[in-house]
């Protein structure tokens, strides 16, 4: 298949015990995990800095365990996203791009979540913040509150990301409705409270779309979702689309299986020169 935007596809985390024998050789230490990650993914959702800024040390590290064609696609702190101001945070927006900053290259569009109760009453004070994010520096805004997914909001909110070049993040948890599964009960009710009930908007802004995909654990039950975004992301690559793609679940271990399924329906991303495909390498 030839495409002509980049395509990427990676997991919400890197360090999973419980991928031993899958992602990582068995034997395999806790610190040698993102080294044997990057190998088989070409990015991952940087999560961890939503909390807590790593350290120069551990930056170095990350930088220093990943090929340059890897990309870190960090969470804004939530010293940012969900200040009661958004638009008065430029220390702290500041901080974080320094912070990361010496991944170089392998720093992949950073993303925004803005709380629930960021309405579209403060789309403005989105404005006013967009203004000063780095325009060399890609990213993505999540947006939680229903009144973002109806026009006027919805529009407006479009065209302005478009504006700066900010890509829009679809989360898709319509998988989450696919019926539980024996022994997988307490996760998939635990995702179904916590992940936002909101509707699934493929959106490609910016030239880039931000996917996130929270799957079923039980991996066939996904086939025509997945036959569904492979279809679109082909179609968005070949117009020259960018396209991060993530793969969560409630039950961690399958996200990988799930992440594969896609890039099997894909077939060789573009971005893996030499490399054998993802399914392949898993499995």
């Amino acid at each position: 298949m030839t495409m002509a935007g980049h395509l990427r596809i990676g997991c919400a985390v890197w360090a999973y015990a419980g991928w031993l024998g899958d992602v990582y050789p068995r034997g395999t230490r806790a610190g040698e995990y993102l080294w044997h990650y990057a190998r088989r993914f070409d990015t991952v959702e940087g999560n961890t800095t939503f909390y807590a800024l790593p350290d120069a040390g551990t930056v170095a590290r990350w930088a220093a365990a990943t090929p340059e064609t890897f990309r870190f696609c960090c969470k804004v702190s939530r010293d940012v996203s969900h200040a009661a101001t958004l638009d008065a945070t430029g220390a702290a927006t500041t901080r974080f791009v320094e912070r990361l900053a010496p991944l170089g290259v392998r720093l992949g569009r950073c993303f925004l979540q803005l709380p629930p109760g960021f309405a579209p009453a403060r789309l403005a004070e989105l404005a006013r913040w967009l203004a000063h994010w780095p325009t060399t520096l890609p990213l993505a805004v999540e947006v939680r509150h229903h009144g973002w997914f109806a026009d006027p909001a919805g529009a407006a909110l479009d065209a302005l990301l478009a504006e700066h070049g900010v890509a829009r993040v679809t989360m898709d948890v319509r998988p989450l409705a696919l019926g539980d599964l024996p022994g997988a009960e307490e996760d998939l009710h635990r995702a179904r409270d916590r992940k936002p009930d909101v509707p699934c908007v493929p959106a490609a802004l910016g030239g880039a779309a931000f996917v996130r995909y929270i799957g079923h654990p039980d991996v066939p039950r996904n086939a025509a979702l997945l036959d569904e975004w492979a279809a679109r992301i082909a179609a968005w690559c070949r117009a020259g689309i960018d396209v991060d793609f993530f793969a969560h679940c409630p039950v961690e271990r399958q996200s990988p299986r799930i992440a594969a399924a896609l890039a099997m329906r894909l077939g060789h991303p573009p971005d893996r020169a030499g490399a054998a495909p993802l399914q392949s390498r898993l499995f």
